[in-house]
C-alpha cells in the first residue's frame, strides 16, 4: 500500500483526472514572474520543494516516468538521441497549431525517464525564446539534484541543452541544422559516468579514459558473454572482452595506431587483466563526418 504521506504529496502534486499539477501558488507565480521561465516549471519546483525528503522526490520522479506519454518508435532515431547520456534518451520537438513548441521523449532508464518527463512537461507549450531562457538551476532548487549521481546530473544538462536546440530548429524551420544530431552538444565534455556494481574492469576503464582523455562521447560495451569458452575468456571475474568507441579532441593529429597506443598506456595494468579491447577512436571532426556519410 502506498505510504499515506507520499499519497498526500502526490495528490497535491499531480491529479491524473485533471492532467495537471495542483500546488499552492508561489510568490513568484502569483506576482506574474516565472522564476525558471515557464509557469509549469515553477509549479513543479514548488511541489518538489514541499516534499520533506529525497525519498519522496525520488518516488515522484518514478511517478512522472509512469505517466509519460509513450514515444513512437519511429521517432527514436539518431537525430533525436541525446548525446552524452549514460542511459539511452530520445527527445523530439514539434510545433503545434498555435506556434508553440511541444516535446515528447523516452528513456530506457526509469529515473532518467522521470527527468525526461519533468522536462517534457515543463518546456512544452512555450515559444522557443522562453525555452532558451530556462535556468537549469531549477533542478537544484527543487531538491532533485541531490538524488542524482554526477552522471545523471550531467545527462540532465545534456537533455535540456538538446531540447533547447531542437526548439530553435523547429521554430526556424531550419532542416539543415538537423543533419548533425550531436552538433548541439559538440563542446560538452563527459566528466562522469554511472558505475556498474560487480564490473570493476568496466568501471576502471571508464574512470581512466574519462579522467585523462576528456571525451565528448564514449561508449564501452562488455562483450565477454560472446566469447565464453574461448581462450582467455575468463578475464577478471568474467570481464574479458570489451569494445570501445570514443571521441576526443586529443586525438587530433594522431595516427590511428598512436591513438590506440595512448589508450593502452592510460589503461596500464587494466590491460593485463582483460583479454581484448576493440577500439574505435575518433576526433570530433571525424565523428561528424562519420554521421553525415
Amino acid at each position: 500500500m502506498m505510504n499515506l504521506k507520499l499519497a498526500c504529496y502526490l495528490c497535491i502534486f499531480f491529479v491524473p483526472s485533471l492532467g495537471a499539477f495542483i500546488v499552492p501558488k508561489t510568490k513568484s507565480y502569483c506576482n506574474g514572474f516565472n522564476l525558471y521561465s515557464t509557469k509549469e516549471l515553477d509549479m513543479m519546483v514548488a511541489a518538489f520543494k514541499r516534499m520533506p525528503d529525497e525519498k519522496l522526490r525520488y518516488k515522484q520522479l518514478m511517478f512522472l516516468a509512469q505517466k509519460l506519454t509513450p514515444m513512437s518508435d519511429q521517432y527514436k532515431t539518431d537525430e533525436n538521441k541525446v548525446p552524452g547520456c549514460l542511459s539511452t534518451v530520445h527527445v523530439r520537438a514539434s510545433m503545434d497549431e498555435n506556434g508553440m513548441v511541444q516535446f515528447e521523449g523516452d528513456s530506457d532508464g526509469v529515473l532518467t525517464k522521470g527527468l525526461v518527463a519533468l522536462l517534457v512537461r515543463g518546456l512544452s507549450g512555450n515559444d522557443s525564446d522562453t525555452i532558451q531562457s530556462v535556468d537549469p538551476a531549477f533542478i537544484e532548487d527543487a531538491g532533485i539534484s541531490a538524488s542524482l549521481t554526477p552522471g545523471r546530473n550531467n545527462g540532465f544538462l545534456n537533455m535540456l541543452a538538446t531540447m533547447k536546440k531542437q526548439a530553435i530548429k523547429v521554430s526556424e524551420g531550419n532542416r539543415e541544422a538537423n543533419d548533425s544530431p550531436e552538433s548541439c552538444l559538440e563542446d560538452i565534455i563527459i566528466d562522469s559516468f554511472d558505475e556498474i556494481d560487480g564490473k570493476p574492469m568496466y568501471n576502471a576503464i571508464m574512470t581512466s579514459l574519462i579522467t585523462l582523455l576528456k571525451p565528448t562521447s564514449i561508449k564501452l560495451t562488455d562483450n565477454s558473454d560472446q566469447h565464453e569458452g574461448h581462450a582467455g575468456s575468463k578475464g577478471f571475474d568474467g570481464e574479458s572482452h570489451f569494445e570501445l568507441e570514443i571521441v576526443a579532441e586529443c586525438f587530433d593529429n594522431l595516427a590511428l595506431v598512436k591513438r590506440h597506443q595512448l589508450i593502452y598506456t592510460i589503461l596500464g595494468e587494466v590491460m593485463t587483466k582483460i583479454h581484448a579491447l576493440s577500439i574505435k577512436a575518433y576526433t570530433p571532426t571525424e565523428a561528424k563526418e562519420k554521421i553525415n556519410a
